[in-house]
């Protein structure tokens, strides 16, 4: 069974740009029903765990075309696969989950990893879905000061068919939502890796622009939660670094500084509204 592996980006510029902002995407029902069905069988059987020893699981889940082409867009070429899985498997009906990010979590403008979510059956709010706090892999909060939050408002359940997976940055917050419905949720996670240094090499945007004339492109739509223009600073910075940009991205912070003017701050040295591709 390989470690790695490079396929083909599917993401565009706007799409990396808002996972950067929001610290997930999610990909519908990209896994055919038939092997969502041999998933959900196989569990019932022998568990999860050998599932990665699987080919048919490897090739249709792991490397599902969508799937696979989101994480080469973030990850880069040969990212390294899985070597564990969760099954985040419950009874229901259940009451929700506290908030929590997952054990390790750091807080930076580097995406070495991500956390992936499999839904092998449908995954109806009833069922207890995963929600989300959009922009809060930004948002720094010791575990034991999280618990006591209900309803945060800006939250979306990942309520989604049979066969969706949602890819995250692994410090967002997120909880299973409670469950009004009878029966078994299975739902499998495991991480992939970075092996090579960023460089924007996903589907380019012949017209995407940086930012001008003060338009907010990087501005979480919603609440998030931090000092003013933070969700800016963040979500750039953020995409700068996956860019192979560090080295341009310029933060001038103050009354004279950004954001005030910062479009004309943000362009990357020698070019002007568009950046170009890395050839590297």
């Amino acid at each position: 069974m390989k470690s790695t592996n490079d396929c083909e980006p599917t993401l565009t510029d706007t799409q990396v740009l808002e996972f950067c902002k929001n610290g997930y995407v999610m990909l519908e029902a990209v896994v055919p029903d038939e092997i969502n069905r041999k998933t959900f069988e196989f569990i019932e059987n022998h568990g999860h765990g050998p599932l990665l020893q699987e080919e048919w699981f490897v090739d249709e889940v792991l490397l599902n075309h969508q799937a696979a082409g989101a994480v080469r867009s973030l990850l880069g070429k040969n990212f390294a696969l899985p070597k564990g899985m969760a099954n985040h498997r419950m009874e229901c009906p259940a009451p929700n989950q506290n908030w929590h990010r997952d054990g390790g979590s750091r807080y930076a403008p580097e995406l070495n990893h991500l956390q992936v979510f499999y839904y092998p059956q449908d995954a109806p709010v009833e069922m207890g879905p995963t929600e989300v706090v959009p922009g809060s892999h930004f948002f720094f909060c010791l575990q034991s000061w999280m618990s006591h939050y209900g309803g945060i408002q800006g939250r979306v359940k990942t309520a989604a068919p049979a066969g969706s997976i949602f890819l995250t940055v692994y410090s967002i917050w997120h909880r299973r939502s409670a469950s009004t419905a009878s029966g078994i949720r299975n739902m499998l996670k495991y991480c992939y890796w970075r092996t090579t240094p960023p460089q924007r090499d996903w589907i380019i945007e012949p017209d995407f622009d940086f930012g001008h004339d003060h338009t907010p492109i990087y501005s979480l739509d919603g609440p998030n939660f931090r000092q003013q223009f933070r969700d800016w600073y963040d979500a750039a910075e953020m995409f700068y670094w996956l860019c192979g940009l560090t080295d341009e991205f310029k933060a001038v912070l103050g009354g004279e500084g950004w954001p005030p003017g910062y479009p004309i701050m943000w362009k990357p040295k020698g070019f002007h509204r568009q950046v170009p591709a890395s050839t590297g």
